[in-house]
């Protein structure tokens, strides 16, 4: 499968840009679950703003 670096970096909801793994989504999602979180991408943008990858956070304010 080919990667959409690019293409991922304008869609995604994430505001943490300078990121290395920003579009980079497999990676993304690995990281963040290792941690216990979810992704940015996964909330709306005012749900990213607040910073909280919780699973309470993500019920409330998924895409």
């Amino acid at each position: 499968m080919e990667c959409t670096i690019g293409k991922n970096k304008k869609e995604c909801a994430c505001t943490y840009t300078t990121c290395p793994l920003h579009g980079k989504c497999c990676e993304c999602i690995a990281s963040h679950t290792a941690k216990g979180q979810f992704p940015g991408c996964l909330f709306t943008k005012e749900g990213e703003k607040l910073y909280d990858r919780s699973w309470e956070a993500l019920k409330d304010n998924h895409i």
